[in-house]
């Protein structure tokens, strides 16, 4: 296996694994992009990226531009004579100048089984479609949004997780696939596979408004609406005029027909909620301010069974 020298782009916790692996790999990680210091938490504290943490702390050079557009970091690519650019979740887009700098080209780690849900959210799609399976897919980079040859993909099962757990596993998958990829780069034995149109779906950018549970759906929709807005934007409902926000829940074998959003009964670990179609048991769940409490918690010292949480228009 021939080492590479490398340029790792990315910003957020998914990207770490993949950094990990390729600072512990023979390959050369010789600098490092990610997106430029923001605001984050609920103090709005100036902090570094994930990615950036990482790399300052293993001496790695950081590069932050607002734009790969500008000529100063393409100089910056062009000046480090890569073999490749690798990108996992780095949130710029990269301009044809870019693409072209490394010499065998920009592979990018994504969180799908390309075509389907090429986009910005395909772990939080890929749940509330109720996708059986998902994986992911090495791709050599074009002009197009994630329209590239499949270079290696791995396959994973989808369990009862919510979006951050899948994530966090397909993070591990990716950096092990893409270790792969590499060695069957640097030995010219990959065959590139041009993706199929006809099979094409996009995952597009979660917003917060989809957050909004409508207790007219099923429990199995209700329910997967939750596991995929988890850790955000959090699935919510209304209750006493407030908003309440949901983090876990399951369906139940309850069978009473009430209205949907009715309360049917409190479990010991949780409260039952009346759907369009089944039910279900919401078991953690956090008013506007308080902590996120377990269902008995929440249902202790309040009467709870035959009230009906508001339905959206």
């Amino acid at each position: 296996m021939t080492a590479l020298r490398i340029v790792f782009a990315g910003t957020p916790e998914f990207a770490l694994p993949a950094l990990e692996a390729l600072l512990a790999s023979p390959h050369e990680v010789i600098g490092v992009l990610t997106q430029p210091d923001r605001p984050q938490g609920r103090g709005r504290r100036i902090l570094p990226s994930p990615v950036k943490q990482l790399a300052q702390g293993r001496g790695v050079e950081v590069c932050q531009p607002a734009t790969l557009r500008a000529a100063e970091p393409q100089s910056w690519l062009q000046a480090r004579d890569l073999d490749a650019l690798i990108v996992v979740a780095y949130g710029l887009i990269l301009p044809p100048q870019v693409l072209s700098v490394p010499r065998l080209g920009c592979l990018n780690i994504h969180a799908s089984l390309l075509p389907r849900w090429r986009g910005a959210a395909p772990v939080q799609r890929a749940i509330l479609a109720g996708d059986p399976e998902t994986g992911v897919t090495i791709m050599q980079m074009e002009t197009g949004l994630d329209t590239g040859p499949a270079l290696a993909q791995q396959r994973m099962a989808i369990g009862r997780e919510t979006a951050g757990e899948l994530q966090a596993r397909l993070a591990e998958l990716g950096a092990r696939c893409l270790l792969d990829a590499l060695d069957r780069v640097s030995a010219g034995t990959v065959t590139p596979r041009p993706q199929s149109e006809a099979d094409v779906t996009y995952a597009a950018k979660i917003e917060k408004g989809e957050a909004v549970i409508d207790w007219r759906r099923s429990a199995q929709e209700i329910d997967r609406q939750i596991r995929a807005f988890n850790p955000w934007p959090i699935a919510e409902t209304r209750f006493e005029g407030e908003p309440l926000r949901i983090f876990a829940a399951r369906p139940t074998s309850h069978d009473e027909v009430s209205p949907p959003g009715t309360i049917t009964a409190v479990e010991d670990d949780a409260i039952v909620v009346s759907c369009g179609s089944g039910a279900l048991g919401v078991t953690q769940l956090q008013r506007p301010g308080r902590k996120v409490v377990a269902a008995r918690d929440f249902a202790h010292s309040r009467k709870l069974v035959g009230y009906r949480l508001e339905l959206p228009p």
